[in-house]
């Protein structure tokens, strides 16, 4: 009895993480109304998938594609031309981050979402859209509301509902925040996937899957036992990234960088 116990304790050592046999995955942090790095780094991938060959490949953007940076209209159309691509293009899907919550709450004119929407990087997405900073400047909250009406194309709005919250492959799991630690991942609230930091970021077991995330940045991508983070700031650093995986193996790609592949 005693020996069948140790040999049960044996088998279960913990592996490394895989995606199914076949799959490849592009997971990419934050973007943050870069469009600039957008491109390159899609320029990147590109190259990367055709140097590893065939494989049913999925590319996941983690969220915050809007905010921040300059040009988060173009990113949105960028990303939408991903979508509608030739068929042989890659599966291509989205996660709801906590700036598209807020925008879509903005453009609804619900005032908690815009005066959050204001103070965390949505002017930068309002003058993405045509408005002058002059104009941004002298309007009140209704009268924003009432511009975004008219300055923010139907198709961006049904594009950005259409995100998703969670979404599984293989033993990885991606999430735009985290999950709450206690929480089996199929009851997670929809607020903490998009916001969490602490109670996700501090723990230190394992977890049903490891949880590829973005929305806490740091300089490099952050590997912890249960998580993988992967928002490396890139409005402010020029560094946009996106992290490969494929059976048993990751690697980085990074804009702003001379290297290729990171692998670990």
């Amino acid at each position: 009895m005693i020996s069948k116990l140790f040999k049960s304790r044996s088998v279960a050592k913990p592996t490394q993480p895989q995606v199914p046999p076949g799959r490849r995955v592009y997971a990419v942090g934050d973007i943050h109304g870069r469009a600039d790095l957008l491109d390159e780094l899609i320029g990147l991938m590109e190259a990367d998938e055709r140097d590893r060959g065939a494989a049913e490949t999925t590319l996941i953007f983690l969220g915050d594609i809007v905010d921040r940076g300059p040009a988060s209209a173009a990113v949105i159309d960028r990303l939408r031309g991903l979508v509608h691509a030739r068929p042989d293009r890659p599966d291509v899907r989205f996660l709801l981050g906590n700036h598209e919550e807020i925008f879509l709450g903005a453009l609804d004119g619900e005032p908690k979402a815009l005066r959050l929407f204001c103070r965390i990087g949505g002017r930068e997405t309002v003058l993405s859209y045509g408005m002058e900073a002059a104009e941004y400047e002298r309007l009140d909250y209704e009268e924003l509301v009432q511009r975004l009406e008219t300055l923010v194309p139907d198709e961006h709005r049904e594009f950005l509902r259409k995100f998703e919250d969670m979404i599984v492959i293989g033993d990885y799991a991606f999430v735009h925040a985290g999950v709450r630690p206690d929480t089996p991942l199929d009851l997670q609230r929809t607020s903490d996937l998009r916001w969490i930091r602490d109670p996700f970021l501090d723990h230190r077991s394992t977890l049903e899957k490891t949880i590829v995330h973005g929305h806490t940045m740091t300089d490099e991508i952050e590997r912890r036992g249960h998580r993988i983070g992967i928002d490396t700031g890139a409005y402010a650093s020029g560094r946009l990234t996106a992290l490969g995986m494929e059976g048993a193996e990751t690697w980085a790609l990074q804009t702003g960088t001379a290297i290729g592949p990171k692998t670990n």
